[in-house]
Protein backbone atom coordinates (compact mmCIF):
# COMPACT_ATOMS: atom_id res chain seq x y z
CA UNK A 1 0.00 0.00 0.00
CA UNK A 2 1.58 3.16 -0.80
CA UNK A 3 0.74 6.25 0.88
CA UNK A 4 2.04 9.94 0.61
CA UNK A 5 4.64 10.84 2.83
CA UNK A 6 3.97 14.47 3.43
CA UNK A 7 0.07 13.74 3.86
CA UNK A 8 1.10 11.65 7.05
CA UNK A 9 3.27 14.08 7.87
CA UNK A 10 0.65 16.72 7.47
CA UNK A 11 -1.90 14.41 9.58
CA UNK A 12 0.10 13.67 12.01
CA UNK A 13 1.36 17.11 13.15
CA UNK A 14 -2.13 18.61 13.37
CA UNK A 15 -3.10 14.98 15.67
CA UNK A 16 0.35 16.00 17.47
CA UNK A 17 -1.31 20.03 17.71
CA UNK A 18 -4.71 18.98 18.95
CA UNK A 19 -3.65 16.75 21.71
CA UNK A 20 -1.24 19.43 22.83
CA UNK A 21 -3.90 22.15 22.59
CA UNK A 22 -6.48 19.32 24.88
CA UNK A 23 -3.64 18.58 27.49
CA UNK A 24 -3.26 22.76 27.80
CA UNK A 25 -6.86 22.93 28.01
CA UNK A 26 -7.39 20.17 31.01
CA UNK A 27 -4.08 21.86 32.66
CA UNK A 28 -5.89 25.52 32.37
CA UNK A 29 -8.77 23.19 34.38
CA UNK A 30 -6.88 22.65 37.26
CA UNK A 31 -3.20 24.30 37.40
CA UNK A 32 -2.04 22.55 40.32
CA UNK A 33 -1.32 19.45 37.72
CA UNK A 34 1.91 20.98 36.20
CA UNK A 35 2.53 17.53 34.66
CA UNK A 36 -0.28 18.44 31.69
CA UNK A 37 1.83 21.64 30.66
CA UNK A 38 4.81 19.45 30.18
CA UNK A 39 3.40 16.85 28.29
CA UNK A 40 0.92 19.69 26.42
CA UNK A 41 4.42 21.18 25.49
CA UNK A 42 5.82 18.13 24.09
CA UNK A 43 2.80 17.35 21.65
CA UNK A 44 3.61 20.93 20.03
CA UNK A 45 6.93 20.18 19.99
CA UNK A 46 6.94 17.47 18.32
CA UNK A 47 4.19 19.32 16.04
CA UNK A 48 6.93 21.44 15.23
CA UNK A 49 9.44 18.53 14.68
CA UNK A 50 7.08 16.72 12.23
CA UNK A 51 6.81 19.93 10.29
CA UNK A 52 10.34 19.73 9.64
CA UNK A 53 10.33 16.62 8.79
CA UNK A 54 8.28 17.28 5.97
CA UNK A 55 9.96 20.41 4.66
CA UNK A 56 12.97 17.99 3.69
CA UNK A 57 13.94 19.16 0.66
CA UNK A 58 12.53 22.45 0.87
CA UNK A 59 14.54 23.71 3.55
CA UNK A 60 18.59 22.79 4.18
CA UNK A 61 19.00 19.28 5.30
CA UNK A 62 20.65 20.81 9.07
CA UNK A 63 17.06 22.10 9.55
CA UNK A 64 14.62 19.20 8.57
CA UNK A 65 16.99 16.19 9.71
CA UNK A 66 19.34 17.89 12.35
CA UNK A 67 17.05 20.24 13.78
CA UNK A 68 13.83 18.12 13.16
CA UNK A 69 15.28 15.53 15.49
CA UNK A 70 16.91 17.52 18.36
CA UNK A 71 13.01 18.82 18.61
CA UNK A 72 11.27 15.37 18.34
CA UNK A 73 14.03 14.23 21.23
CA UNK A 74 13.37 17.01 23.06
CA UNK A 75 9.92 16.10 23.38
CA UNK A 76 10.43 12.74 24.31
CA UNK A 77 12.57 14.53 27.39
CA UNK A 78 9.26 16.69 28.00
CA UNK A 79 7.58 13.41 28.36
CA UNK A 80 9.73 12.26 30.81
CA UNK A 81 9.87 15.40 32.93
CA UNK A 82 5.30 15.77 33.01
CA UNK A 83 6.10 11.99 34.41
CA UNK A 84 8.22 13.32 37.01
CA UNK A 85 5.98 15.87 38.33
CA UNK A 86 3.39 14.12 38.11
CA UNK A 87 5.03 11.65 40.96
CA UNK A 88 6.24 15.03 42.72
CA UNK A 89 9.72 15.24 41.88
CA UNK A 90 11.75 17.83 40.54
CA UNK A 91 11.88 17.64 36.31
CA UNK A 92 15.57 17.89 35.93
CA UNK A 93 15.65 20.35 32.41
CA UNK A 94 19.00 19.92 32.49
CA UNK A 95 19.14 15.95 32.41
CA UNK A 96 16.00 16.84 29.80
CA UNK A 97 18.86 18.18 27.33
CA UNK A 98 21.41 14.86 27.67
CA UNK A 99 19.74 13.17 24.53
CA UNK A 100 19.37 16.56 22.09
CA UNK A 101 23.01 17.37 23.20
CA UNK A 102 24.68 13.87 22.14
CA UNK A 103 22.41 14.49 18.98
CA UNK A 104 23.51 18.15 18.08
CA UNK A 105 27.45 17.66 18.92
CA UNK A 106 27.34 13.93 16.85
CA UNK A 107 25.71 15.74 13.88
CA UNK A 108 28.99 17.47 13.80
CA UNK A 109 31.17 14.57 13.30
CA UNK A 110 31.30 13.69 9.17
CA UNK A 111 31.12 10.28 9.56
CA UNK A 112 27.86 10.44 11.92
CA UNK A 113 25.98 12.68 9.38
CA UNK A 114 26.59 10.37 6.52
CA UNK A 115 26.36 7.00 8.07
CA UNK A 116 22.23 6.46 7.89
CA UNK A 117 22.23 3.49 10.06
CA UNK A 118 24.57 5.15 12.69
CA UNK A 119 22.04 8.39 13.29
CA UNK A 120 18.97 5.87 13.03
CA UNK A 121 20.53 3.50 15.82
CA UNK A 122 21.31 6.75 17.98
CA UNK A 123 18.67 8.12 17.69
CA UNK A 124 15.86 5.19 18.46
CA UNK A 125 18.37 4.32 21.34
CA UNK A 126 17.72 8.38 22.47
CA UNK A 127 13.75 8.26 22.33
CA UNK A 128 14.23 4.53 23.77
CA UNK A 129 16.15 6.00 26.90
CA UNK A 130 13.13 8.69 27.77
CA UNK A 131 10.11 6.58 26.99
CA UNK A 132 11.55 4.25 29.39
CA UNK A 133 12.74 6.15 31.62
CA UNK A 134 8.96 7.53 31.55
CA UNK A 135 7.37 4.80 32.50
CA UNK A 136 10.25 3.81 35.03
CA UNK A 137 8.74 6.99 36.62
CA UNK A 138 5.00 5.78 36.43
CA UNK A 139 6.14 2.48 37.82
CA UNK A 140 8.22 3.95 40.77
CA UNK A 141 4.70 5.47 42.39
CA UNK A 142 2.99 2.22 41.91
CA UNK A 143 2.10 2.49 45.44
CA UNK A 144 -0.41 4.91 44.42
CA UNK A 145 -3.33 3.10 43.30
CA UNK A 146 -4.16 4.80 39.77
CA UNK A 147 -5.73 2.06 37.32
CA UNK A 148 -4.91 3.95 34.49
CA UNK A 149 -0.97 3.73 35.39
CA UNK A 150 -0.60 0.22 34.08
CA UNK A 151 -1.54 0.44 30.47
CA UNK A 152 0.52 3.86 30.54
CA UNK A 153 3.53 1.57 31.15
CA UNK A 154 2.67 -0.90 28.95
CA UNK A 155 2.41 1.51 25.78
CA UNK A 156 5.69 3.64 26.82
CA UNK A 157 8.04 0.12 26.87
CA UNK A 158 6.56 -1.23 23.90
CA UNK A 159 7.14 2.22 21.87
CA UNK A 160 10.10 2.30 23.48
CA UNK A 161 10.75 -1.53 22.27
CA UNK A 162 9.83 -0.83 18.63
CA UNK A 163 12.13 2.39 18.92
CA UNK A 164 15.15 0.04 20.15
CA UNK A 165 14.25 -2.53 17.57
CA UNK A 166 13.53 -0.78 14.68
CA UNK A 167 16.60 -0.71 12.55
CA UNK A 168 17.32 -4.22 13.43
CA UNK A 169 14.38 -5.12 12.12
CA UNK A 170 14.87 -3.49 9.04
CA UNK A 171 18.35 -5.44 8.47
CA UNK A 172 15.98 -8.85 9.04
CA UNK A 173 13.18 -7.22 6.49
CA UNK A 174 16.50 -6.92 4.54
CA UNK A 175 16.02 -3.28 4.00
CA UNK A 176 18.91 -0.79 3.81
CA UNK A 177 19.20 1.82 6.29
CA UNK A 178 18.10 4.33 3.30
CA UNK A 179 14.77 2.03 2.31
CA UNK A 180 13.97 2.15 5.80
CA UNK A 181 12.86 5.79 5.38
CA UNK A 182 11.63 5.77 1.34
CA UNK A 183 9.79 2.88 1.08
CA UNK A 184 6.34 4.04 2.26
CA UNK A 185 5.17 0.65 3.12
CA UNK A 186 7.75 0.46 5.73
CA UNK A 187 7.46 4.22 6.80
CA UNK A 188 3.62 4.42 6.64
CA UNK A 189 3.91 1.21 9.47
CA UNK A 190 6.38 3.41 11.75
CA UNK A 191 4.39 6.35 11.45
CA UNK A 192 1.21 4.68 12.03
CA UNK A 193 2.24 3.19 15.05
CA UNK A 194 3.66 6.09 16.71
CA UNK A 195 0.62 7.80 15.57
CA UNK A 196 -1.83 5.36 17.28
CA UNK A 197 0.45 5.45 20.66
CA UNK A 198 0.77 9.29 20.85
CA UNK A 199 -3.35 9.56 20.57
CA UNK A 200 -3.49 6.66 23.10
CA UNK A 201 -0.89 8.02 25.45
CA UNK A 202 -2.46 11.39 25.41
CA UNK A 203 -5.79 9.85 26.89
CA UNK A 204 -4.14 7.68 29.26
CA UNK A 205 -2.27 10.95 30.81
CA UNK A 206 -5.49 12.69 30.92
CA UNK A 207 -7.21 10.09 32.62
CA UNK A 208 -4.40 9.85 35.09
CA UNK A 209 -4.70 13.15 35.78
CA UNK A 210 -7.93 12.91 36.36
CA UNK A 211 -7.73 9.88 38.50
CA UNK A 212 -5.10 11.32 40.55
CA UNK A 213 -7.33 14.23 41.09
CA UNK A 214 -10.09 12.12 42.62
CA UNK A 215 -7.69 9.86 45.03
CA UNK A 216 -6.19 13.80 46.28
CA UNK A 217 -10.07 14.77 46.92
CA UNK A 218 -11.11 10.98 48.12
CA UNK A 219 -7.82 11.52 50.70
CA UNK A 220 -8.45 15.15 51.78
CA UNK A 221 -12.31 13.90 52.80
CA UNK A 222 -10.79 11.20 55.34
CA UNK A 223 -7.62 13.29 56.41
CA UNK A 224 -7.48 15.84 59.56
CA UNK A 225 -6.58 19.48 57.72
CA UNK A 226 -4.21 20.34 60.65
CA UNK A 227 -2.42 17.47 61.78
CA UNK A 228 -1.83 15.73 58.43
CA UNK A 229 -3.32 12.61 60.39
CA UNK A 230 -6.79 10.84 59.60
CA UNK A 231 -9.83 12.53 60.27
CA UNK A 232 -12.71 10.43 61.89
CA UNK A 233 -14.56 9.50 59.10
CA UNK A 234 -11.02 8.04 57.45
CA UNK A 235 -9.68 6.16 60.67
CA UNK A 236 -12.68 4.29 61.03
CA UNK A 237 -13.06 3.00 57.57
CA UNK A 238 -9.01 2.54 57.72
CA UNK A 239 -9.67 0.58 61.02
CA UNK A 240 -13.18 -1.40 59.86
CA UNK A 241 -11.19 -2.39 56.66
CA UNK A 242 -7.68 -3.67 58.50
CA UNK A 243 -9.88 -5.37 61.55
CA UNK A 244 -11.56 -7.23 59.14
CA UNK A 245 -7.68 -8.47 57.38
CA UNK A 246 -7.29 -8.81 61.06
CA UNK A 247 -9.20 -11.71 62.00
CA UNK A 248 -6.58 -13.56 62.74
CA UNK A 249 -4.73 -11.52 65.24
CA UNK A 250 -3.86 -12.64 68.42
CA UNK A 251 -4.48 -8.93 70.23
CA UNK A 252 -6.12 -5.47 69.61
CA UNK A 253 -5.26 -3.12 71.24
CA UNK A 254 -7.89 0.25 71.01
CA UNK A 255 -6.57 3.72 73.00
CA UNK A 256 -8.67 7.09 73.01
CA UNK A 257 -6.24 9.99 74.01
CA UNK A 258 -7.80 13.14 75.06
CA UNK A 259 -5.88 16.66 75.87
CA UNK A 260 -6.02 17.61 79.49
CA UNK A 261 -7.29 21.59 79.77
CA UNK A 262 -6.97 22.03 76.40
CA UNK A 263 -9.23 25.18 76.32
CA UNK A 264 -7.75 26.47 78.86
CA UNK A 265 -4.07 26.73 76.46
CA UNK A 266 -5.93 28.43 73.87
CA UNK A 267 -7.59 31.08 76.09
CA UNK A 268 -3.97 31.49 77.81
CA UNK A 269 -1.60 31.28 74.71
CA UNK A 270 -3.77 31.54 71.78
CA UNK A 271 -5.48 29.46 68.90
CA UNK A 272 -1.88 29.75 67.47
CA UNK A 273 -0.38 27.62 70.26
CA UNK A 274 -3.31 25.25 70.60
CA UNK A 275 -2.64 24.45 67.12
CA UNK A 276 1.03 23.13 67.96
CA UNK A 277 -0.41 21.03 70.69
CA UNK A 278 -2.50 19.47 68.37
CA UNK A 279 0.21 18.81 65.78
CA UNK A 280 2.47 18.04 68.27
CA UNK A 281 0.38 15.14 69.91
CA UNK A 282 -0.19 14.07 66.41
CA UNK A 283 3.58 13.95 65.18
CA UNK A 284 4.29 12.31 69.08
CA UNK A 285 1.28 9.39 68.51
CA UNK A 286 2.51 8.75 64.63
CA UNK A 287 6.22 8.03 66.04
CA UNK A 288 5.58 5.91 68.61
CA UNK A 289 2.41 3.82 66.68
CA UNK A 290 3.99 2.48 63.71
CA UNK A 291 3.08 0.23 62.59
CA UNK A 292 -0.57 0.74 63.50
CA UNK A 293 -3.33 3.57 62.95
CA UNK A 294 -3.33 6.92 64.26
CA UNK A 295 -6.43 9.80 63.80
CA UNK A 296 -8.09 12.28 65.38
CA UNK A 297 -11.58 11.84 66.65
CA UNK A 298 -12.85 15.40 67.09
CA UNK A 299 -11.67 18.62 68.83
CA UNK A 300 -8.56 17.63 71.38
CA UNK A 301 -9.41 13.93 71.24
CA UNK A 302 -7.16 11.36 69.30
CA UNK A 303 -7.81 7.54 68.89
CA UNK A 304 -4.98 4.33 67.93
CA UNK A 305 -5.28 1.14 66.67
CA UNK A 306 -2.46 -1.79 67.41
CA UNK A 307 -2.46 -5.39 66.27
CA UNK A 308 -0.68 -8.12 67.79
CA UNK A 309 1.02 -6.17 70.71
CA UNK A 310 0.75 -7.16 74.12
CA UNK A 311 -0.81 -5.64 76.52
CA UNK A 312 2.06 -4.70 78.81
CA UNK A 313 4.03 -3.69 75.42
CA UNK A 314 0.80 -1.73 73.88
CA UNK A 315 0.38 0.73 78.03
CA UNK A 316 4.13 1.15 77.67
CA UNK A 317 3.97 2.81 74.58
CA UNK A 318 0.79 4.55 75.43
CA UNK A 319 2.75 6.02 78.58
CA UNK A 320 5.95 6.71 76.65
CA UNK A 321 3.28 9.15 74.41
CA UNK A 322 2.29 10.79 77.12
CA UNK A 323 6.13 11.23 78.84
CA UNK A 324 7.16 12.34 75.20
CA UNK A 325 4.06 14.27 74.61
CA UNK A 326 4.95 16.50 77.33
CA UNK A 327 8.32 17.15 76.88
CA UNK A 328 7.43 18.66 73.46
CA UNK A 329 4.83 21.05 75.08
CA UNK A 330 7.25 22.39 77.57
CA UNK A 331 8.54 24.86 75.32
CA UNK A 332 6.60 25.83 72.08
CA UNK A 333 8.37 29.03 70.53
CA UNK A 334 9.00 30.28 73.84
CA UNK A 335 5.58 29.46 75.56
CA UNK A 336 5.55 26.95 78.64
CA UNK A 337 2.28 25.39 77.40
CA UNK A 338 3.36 21.91 79.71
CA UNK A 339 0.34 20.08 77.78
CA UNK A 340 -0.48 16.68 79.00
CA UNK A 341 -2.73 14.09 78.14
CA UNK A 342 -5.43 11.14 79.87
CA UNK A 343 -5.42 7.67 77.78
CA UNK A 344 -8.32 5.36 77.77
CA UNK A 345 -6.98 1.65 76.80
CA UNK A 346 -8.53 -1.36 76.01
CA UNK A 347 -6.99 -4.66 74.94
CA UNK A 348 -8.50 -7.56 73.48
CA UNK A 349 -7.80 -11.49 72.39
CA UNK A 350 -11.12 -11.89 71.40
CA UNK A 351 -11.05 -11.03 68.09
CA UNK A 352 -15.02 -11.53 67.94
CA UNK A 353 -15.23 -8.19 69.07
CA UNK A 354 -16.28 -5.10 66.61
CA UNK A 355 -14.67 -1.85 66.49
CA UNK A 356 -17.90 0.33 68.17
CA UNK A 357 -17.34 -2.12 70.96
CA UNK A 358 -13.92 -1.55 71.71
CA UNK A 359 -14.27 2.34 71.32
CA UNK A 360 -16.81 2.39 74.08
CA UNK A 361 -14.44 0.60 76.36
CA UNK A 362 -11.96 2.65 75.81
CA UNK A 363 -13.55 5.63 76.30
CA UNK A 364 -15.08 4.15 79.84
CA UNK A 365 -11.56 3.50 80.39
CA UNK A 366 -10.22 7.50 79.39
CA UNK A 367 -13.57 8.51 81.87
CA UNK A 368 -11.73 6.74 84.99
CA UNK A 369 -8.36 8.39 83.63
CA UNK A 370 -10.32 12.15 83.70
CA UNK A 371 -11.82 11.08 87.27
CA UNK A 372 -8.81 10.02 88.78
CA UNK A 373 -6.73 13.22 88.44
CA UNK A 374 -5.68 13.07 84.35
CA UNK A 375 -2.64 12.97 82.90
CA UNK A 376 -2.51 9.30 83.15
CA UNK A 377 -3.67 5.55 81.56
CA UNK A 378 -6.24 3.52 82.60
CA UNK A 379 -6.61 -0.01 80.79
CA UNK A 380 -9.68 -2.55 80.37
CA UNK A 381 -9.20 -6.09 79.43
CA UNK A 382 -11.71 -7.56 77.29
CA UNK A 383 -12.47 -9.93 79.71
CA UNK A 384 -13.64 -7.62 82.50
CA UNK A 385 -16.05 -6.19 80.02
CA UNK A 386 -18.57 -7.90 82.03
CA UNK A 387 -17.78 -6.11 84.94
CA UNK A 388 -18.69 -2.56 83.49
CA UNK A 389 -22.17 -1.76 84.49
CA UNK A 390 -24.56 -1.55 81.67
CA UNK A 391 -25.13 2.33 82.82
CA UNK A 392 -21.22 3.08 81.98
CA UNK A 393 -21.41 1.30 78.84
CA UNK A 394 -25.07 3.51 78.15
CA UNK A 395 -22.68 6.61 79.37
CA UNK A 396 -19.68 6.01 76.85
CA UNK A 397 -22.00 5.95 74.05
CA UNK A 398 -23.78 8.63 74.59
CA UNK A 399 -20.01 10.86 75.43
CA UNK A 400 -19.16 9.17 71.68
CA UNK A 401 -22.26 10.08 70.12
CA UNK A 402 -22.09 13.81 71.57
CA UNK A 403 -18.37 13.99 70.15
CA UNK A 404 -19.02 12.48 66.76
CA UNK A 405 -22.07 15.39 66.40
CA UNK A 406 -19.45 18.02 67.75
CA UNK A 407 -16.61 16.52 65.24
CA UNK A 408 -19.39 16.37 62.48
Amino acid sequence: MELDVNTLFMVTMHVEVMLGLLLYFVWAQNFSKKALAWWGSAHMLRAGSIMLFGMHGSVPGWASIDVANAGLFASFALLWCGARVFGGRSPEPVWALVGVTIWLLACRLPQFSTTLELRSMVGSGIVTAYVWLTAFEFWRNREEPLISRWPAIFLLFAHGSLFLLRTPLGVMLHMSPASQYSKSGWLGLLSVEALLFTISISFILVAMAKEHTELRHRNAARTDELTGIANRRGFLEQAVASMRRANDAQSVAVLLFDLDRFKPINDQFGHGIGDRVLQIFADTAKAHINPGLVGRWGGDEFVAVLYDTPSDRAATLAERIQVAFEKATADIDGRPAHATVSTGMVYSTAGALDLPSLLVQADSALYRAKEKGRNRLEVTACEAAAAVSEGEQQAARARLMRRQEVAA
